[in-house]
């Protein structure tokens, strides 16, 4: 395929992603890659074409970072400095700078919305998915870490995970639900949520500004 020929789909693909946008649609990019976001574009598709979130995960993460060479010089300073440092440690470092840019880039976003869109999402450790203290732990000292208010912390809808995300979204930090694949998980964080704000109004906090979706994994069950 030439490269005229690719954008020329490229162009197509965004004049989609307006009209959804016009339909009252909000699009969310679930990618994250250093090189994209050094190279502008996030901000392009922020500005010109509609884009109003981002998400991320693991995965995601692994794709970016274990392919070419765009984190290397960031990792091996902080090797230099942290020497034993766990995987884990070494892939948050990376993770959040990444997430922190994606978020500066979607703040005018979440502001002209009133805090209504505009977020980008950081997960938690897979490994702890069924270790409902652990991940409540990860989430706070994830947000803290990113410190920025348009930012989510993904928690997988695990059985686990509901009273992990109640006690999160009592804590006033944003949760993006994902790993949802039933009706039944939905109804229960949804309600895991509700109990949350219920939680964080008996303790004379704002719920104002508190912001939460479920991802449902519609492309696993068509």
């Amino acid at each position: 395929m030439s490269s005229r020929w690719r954008a020329r789909c490229w162009r197509a693909t965004m004049g989609k992603l307006n009209d959804l946008s016009a339909a009252g649609t909000a699009v969310w990019l679930d990618f994250v890659d250093r090189k994209f976001l050094e190279a502008g574009g996030l901000d392009k598709l922020v500005k010109e074409d509609g884009l109003t979130g981002v998400t991320s995960n693991p995965s995601i993460f692994e794709k970016a970072m274990g392919h070419g060479d765009a984190y290397d010089a960031t990792l091996a300073e902080f090797d230099k400095q942290n020497p034993d440092a766990a995987t884990i440690d070494r892939y948050e470092h990376l993770a959040i700078q990444d997430i922190k840019a994606a978020a500066e880039t979607l703040r005018p976003v979440y502001d002209r919305l009133e805090t209504k869109d505009g977020y980008v999402s950081l997960e938690v450790s897979p490994y702890i998915a069924d270790d409902t203290d652990a991940t409540i732990a990860e989430a706070e000292k994830l947000w803290h870490a990113v410190d920025r208010p348009n930012l989510m912390i993904k928690i997988p809808g695990t059985l686990a995970g509901g009273p992990a995300i109640s006690a999160t979204i009592a804590k006033g930090i944003n949760v993006n639900v994902t790993l949802l694949f039933a009706l039944d998980a939905y109804i229960r964080v949804a309600e895991a949520y509700a109990t949350g704000l219920e939680e964080r109004v008996r303790q004379g906090q704002p719920i104002d500004k508190i912001a939460s979706v479920a991802s449902f994994f519609v492309s696993r069950i068509d």
